[in-house]
């Protein structure tokens, strides 16, 4: 389930992702002309260096149903299409070594996550709920590095990251009735990139897949849509582009 929720990811992003893959291809040949790593050694002199990172994102629940959903009179279905988004945040690089780099990535992020609600009555209406968040992010990850070639480098990532809702408050005073979510998550992140090493900058698009760790859901019991969950998870995919110097 896991597989078929990460190609629907790629499906929607499939015109970023093509836009990424020509901008990858296209590069080299408007570059030095040389098969060698001029602006990568100037670059790797550096003990560490900074930037900004842009975004694009699809986020969604993934929920664990309970019992009481089975046993429920009012909802028939409940489903948790993802919903768009996108990222702002600076970009800090430490070098731990030829191969390894320590990154820290303060972030904001909006995203919107929804959940559609279907009556066991006949001629009623899909109910959809959209719970839009205004997340404080503060990923700490280690990059493996390959070897660079014509100024162009893939790399691998993983590490962890918190999360902090600053929309929950406002949320939870608009609506009584809504599904309520911990502002709190953490999850596990693994990322995917290449670098292409200019005079002045380093441009780095990349691809992650964030997978929330911990249950976000709060129990309420006078809420009809909180009780057919038993858990609820956070679930992201991100593009991103870096811009490092």
């Amino acid at each position: 389930m896991q597989t078929t929720h990460f190609w629907n990811f790629i499906y929607l992003f499939r015109y970023q992702v093509i836009l990424v893959f020509l901008i990858a291809a296209s590069i080299p040949s408007f570059g030095q002309g040389n098969n060698g790593n001029y602006n990568f050694l100037d670059f790797q002199s550096k003990p560490y260096y900074f930037g900004i990172t842009l975004g694009l994102n699809r986020s969604q629940y993934k929920p664990n149903y309970s019992d009481r959903f089975v046993l429920n009179d009012s909802i028939n279905q409940a489903l948790t299409p993802n919903g768009p988004g996108f990222n702002l945040g600076i970009v800090t690089n430490l070098k731990i070594g030829r191969y390894f780099d320590f990154r820290l990535l303060p972030t904001l992020s909006f995203a919107e996550r929804n959940i559609s609600y279907s009556p066991t009555l006949a001629n009623s209406s899909l109910n959809e709920r959209s719970v839009e968040s205004v997340f404080c992010e503060i990923p700490f990850h280690i990059r493996y590095k390959s070897e660079p070639w014509n100024d162009i480098r893939v790399f691998l990532i993983s590490g962890v990251k918190y999360s902090f809702d600053v929309a929950s408050e406002s949320r939870a005073r608009q609506a009584k009735d809504l599904l309520k979510v911990s502002p709190n998550d953490f999850a596990l992140e693994v990322r995917a990139g290449i670098q292409f090493f200019f005079p002045y900058f380093i441009f780095s698009p990349e691809i992650k897949y964030s997978h929330g760790l911990g249950n976000i859901l709060i129990y309420d019991n006078d809420v009809i849509q909180s009780n057919i969950f038993e858990k609820i998870f956070s679930r992201t995919f991100t593009i991103s582009f870096h811009f490092e110097g």
